[in-house]
């Protein structure tokens, strides 16, 4: 989906029109109406493949307000104020929003009080009057935001040593705040979070203004190219923010925990290069800024939040992890930022384009810089590649998460699978050929979102012939093709079942 430019100013909405045209309906729509009028919500989706509850029809977000009140304790609730300027895409009695872990307090649609009511994991809105097609809104949701979640759910604020961080991939944003919580729809966002004094927040994009007042601060940070829900990040904590200066004069910035600066520092002065390793390859940085969050806390993973990837401590701090195998992962969400962030998948089936992207250019940097040679990976990942595919499904069609872990989506196929098709692609059609690829596609859809139809086209340009079979198999066959330039290459045939019921 296109980003929308930010609305006009906001103004009143006239409603003449819409009276003038109920009244002369009245008389044969009053049955109707009624009916609509009883009609219970119902929870709505964009009909994506894997989540099809996430995301919500008739409306394009062009921008997010965010303010949250953190108390200092991160086991109770924040007070948050989420207002959403959209444009309708099509007449609408009521607006649906993604949002399920907060208590609602109030609704209103252009300044005017609306009713809501919740129907499954959406907030539904029912405004005083109809929105038109075509139409600017502005929706202002009075809310709670509560970091404390059921064990069964994944995502969402990450509670740390010392605050709070988020985590929102893939469906999980609607738990921190009311939203479209798809990443077809991009929007701009603005954060105001205020904490007590002591502490410090940081948030996606660049700082706007601080504010102290009565033992409080607040901090405003906005985006400079729009986002998805679940590339959002707010820091909370007893924080030290570092800067420092990238290629081109670009802003550096990093947040770490106050207590583990000089632990970390190391590893900080390493991005800038790794920044400037990443333009040789793919071009221009496209973000505004880049720094690392490095949150003390255990998940399990890093994120590629934008313009602000999150990062365990304990990825830095613990001895057991080799150099280059750290540094690697630093490429990796790194890579997010053109592969995934700035081109955003348009579905979720789409995130072999994300995964497989970040994973490919981590393996390069590791085989570039620590001797590790990619072509081993790639061998391994092709003998494995089979039982990924029947565990996991081909890359380019996942199978759906399983109930409980809707993390799930992220497995093997989407990641070293999902390399092993570019590695194919490199030899199928050369290096020069794929090199010019990458650029292309990363300048071509800048700031948007991408299918994987998009990249079969771009690349069959890009190759002067047409790539649809051999993507086919890459991409959705249940067996992993033959390798271009490697005959030897086989499959790791999966072990014998043992016998019994």
């Amino acid at each position: 989906m296109p980003h929308t430019p930010h609305p006009p100013a906001p103004r009143s909405r006239t409603r003449g029109r819409r009276r003038l045209r109920a009244a002369a309906l009245l008389a044969s729509a009053v049955s109707v109406c009624l009916v609509a009028a009883s009609a219970p919500p119902t929870p709505l989706g964009v009909g994506d493949r894997l989540f099809p509850h996430l995301g919500n029809p008739g409306y394009d977000v062009a921008a997010y307000d965010l303010s949250f009140t953190y108390s200092g304790s991160n086991t109770e609730p924040l007070r948050a104020v989420t207002t959403i300027d959209a444009r309708t895409t099509a007449d609408l009695d009521r607006v649906n929003l993604d949002f399920a872990h907060g208590k609602v307090d109030s609704v209103e649609v252009d300044g005017e009080p609306a009713g809501f009511a919740t129907a499954g994991e959406d907030l539904v809105i029912t405004p005083e009057d109809a929105l038109d097609e075509g139409e600017w809104t502005r929706i202002t949701v009075r809310h709670t935001s509560d970091p404390v979640y059921p064990e069964d759910r994944e995502g969402g604020w990450v509670r740390t040593a010392d605050g709070l961080a988020m985590a929102n991939q893939a469906d999980v944003a609607h738990l921190v705040f009311p939203c479209n919580d798809h990443p077809s729809d991009k929007a701009s966002f603005t954060f105001r979070v205020t904490a007590p004094d002591g502490l410090t927040a940081v948030a996606n994009g660049l700082p706007a203004g601080v504010d102290r007042t009565g033992g409080t601060t607040t901090w405003t940070y906005r985006t400079a190219h729009p986002m998805a829900t679940e590339l959002a990040q707010v820091s909370i904590g007893r924080s030290t923010v570092l800067h420092r200066t990238g290629p081109h004069g670009l802003p550096v910035r990093d947040v770490v925990p106050t207590e583990h600066r000089a632990a970390l520092e190391p590893w900080l002065a390493k991005t800038p290069g790794q920044i400037a390793w990443m333009e040789e390859k793919v071009g221009r940085y496209p973000f505004e800024m880049y720094g690392l969050l490095m949150a003390d806390a255990t998940t399990g993973f890093e994120l590629e939040t934008q313009t602000l990837s999150l990062f365990e401590r304990e990825l830095f701090t613990e001895p057991g992890y080799p150099k280059w195998y750290v540094e690697s992962i630093m490429v990796h969400e790194l890579a997010h930022q053109w592969f995934g962030n700035s081109v955003g998948p348009a579905t979720w089936s789409d995130l072999w384009l994300n995964e497989g992207h970040a994973t490919w250019y981590e393996a390069l940097y590791a085989q570039e810089t620590a001797d590790k040679p990619l072509e081993a990976r790639m061998k391994a990942a092709y003998g494995a590649s089979d039982g990924w595919r029947a565990k996991g499904g081909p890359p380019a069609a996942p199978k759906p998460p399983t109930s409980g872990s809707k993390t799930g989506i992220f497995r093997a196929n989407v990641y070293d699978g999902a390399a092993l098709v570019l590695y194919a692609l490199r030899q199928e059609i050369g290096r020069p050929a794929f090199e010019r690829l990458e650029r292309a596609w990363v300048t071509r859809h800048r700031d948007g979102t991408a299918t994987t139809a998009d990249f079969v086209r771009i690349a069959s340009e890009t190759a002067g012939r047409d790539l649809g079979d051999f993507f086919q198999g890459w991409l959705y066959g249940e067996k992993t093709p033959p390798m271009p330039g490697h005959p030897d290459w086989k499959p790791t045939p999966a072990p014998a079942r043992a016998g019994g019921a």
